[in-house]
């Protein structure tokens, strides 16, 4: 099997970075991409091909969270932030 390609890496980065782009919270989002953006800086250097490889697999590993990850996030939408309206903290405010 041939080593890992640096066009195989920026793929993997585009991706990540296209997924992430996906969540609907600004704080979510911005996150996600901050942490995609460091850690292939990070790693920019590695010249190992079986570490590449094994950082390939995580990231891989990790698109397929962001993916499920945006789903979950996004299905809770204002049933999170309605479940968080109704405390007492909230309700207090609003008849403030």
């Amino acid at each position: 099997m041939a080593g890992p390609s640096s066009r195989q890496v920026l793929s993997l980065y585009r991706v990540m970075l296209k997924e992430s782009k996906k969540f609907s919270s600004y704080n979510y989002r911005t996150f996600a991409l901050r942490r995609i953006k460091d850690t292939f800086r990070e790693n920019k250097n590695v010249t190992n091909p079986e570490v590449i490889q094994e950082l390939i697999e995580k990231a891989e590993a990790n698109t397929e969270v962001i993916r499920r990850q945006v789903v979950e996030v996004d299905s809770l939408g204002d049933g999170a932030k309605k479940s968080w309206c109704s405390s007492a903290i909230c309700t207090q405010r609003k008849s403030s």
